[in-house]
């Protein structure tokens, strides 16, 4: 039966591996859409897979704007009536040349906003047996964080808004050069990539009686280290960093787990193993 799927973040690095690799294992006749906030390098990485004899289709999305979103979402409920795997991937590129202060705020609406606004745009359209996915690091457990701060990400007693709360005040703390001093970690991505996995637990836990009947997965993915222009800048020995092709094919074996896998459930998955929360 063919299946229609979604990559955010997908004209370059491990998306748009993901989109290969879609299209090359999901059954004849799905729609494959690479989803790339720049329309013209949409286009070139459409123009390179359709070399390679695959057919991607374009989707123009920006996940910092919720028209963007919820537009895209909007037309493939028309086109579509629901959507089978949405693969929550695009990311805020950090950079070192800048202070972290100049950066945050990009960052967390990208990286958590935007997760939010697809969270809350696709969710709903996921037909049985979907699955969505948030493509996050092992950098999202409380292990990485001051335990005076785990209760903000509580899965059990947050909500989406109380999340999206926090970042920003997270936010305004690193600008003004606070944020050490509140017991957050010194690096930005860590919080990011927490309250990431945090929003997937989230609606996780909303859905889960649904998911139990219809047959949803809904988890978190760690690709692991990944050979691409976003992480060399930031590891000296690349020696055993996958490439992005290696990478998807590790992380979409979960597009096939049967719904008789609950184990990988409202979980942050590594290499095919759950990274415990706390």
């Amino acid at each position: 039966m063919s299946k229609i799927a979604l990559v955010t973040g997908a004209n370059q690095g491990l998306g748009y591996a993901m989109v290969a690799r879609l299209c090359q294992d999901l059954p004849p006749g799905s729609t494959v859409y690479l989803g790339a906030r720049d329309p013209e390098r949409g286009e070139a990485a459409v123009a390179r897979l359709r070399e390679e004899g695959l057919q991607p289709s374009l989707a123009r999305l920006d996940v910092t704007d919720d028209a963007s979103v919820q537009a895209l979402a909007e037309t493939v409920a028309r086109r579509h009536g629901g959507i089978d795997i949405v693969l929550s991937n695009a990311a805020a590129r950090m950079v070192k040349e800048l202070p972290q202060a100049a950066q945050v705020r990009t960052l967390v609406d990208t990286n958590n906003h935007g997760t939010h606004r697809m969270l809350r745009a696709f969710g709903p359209l996921l037909r049985d047996g979907g699955r969505f996915f948030v493509v996050a690091s092992a950098f999202g457990s409380l292990t990485r964080l001051d335990p005076r701060l785990h209760h903000l990400f509580d899965p059990a007693t947050r909500s989406l808004e109380d999340i999206e709360r926090v970042m920003d005040e997270y936010v305004e703390l690193v600008e003004r050069g606070e944020a050490e001093a509140h017991h957050w970690p010194a690096w930005i991505n860590i919080p990011s990539k927490i309250a990431q996995v945090a929003s997937m637990k989230v609606v996780a836990r909303q859905r889960q009686a649904e998911a139990a009947q219809r047959g949803l997965i809904i988890a978190a993915l760690c690709p692991g280290l990944v050979d691409t222009d976003a992480s060399r800048p930031w590891f000296d020995d690349m020696s055993s960093a996958q490439s992005p092709a290696d990478a998807a094919k590790n992380v979409l074996w979960i597009c096939t787990q049967p719904v008789e896998s609950p184990q990988v459930y409202g979980e942050l998955v590594q290499h095919r193993q759950i990274i415990p929360w706390m």
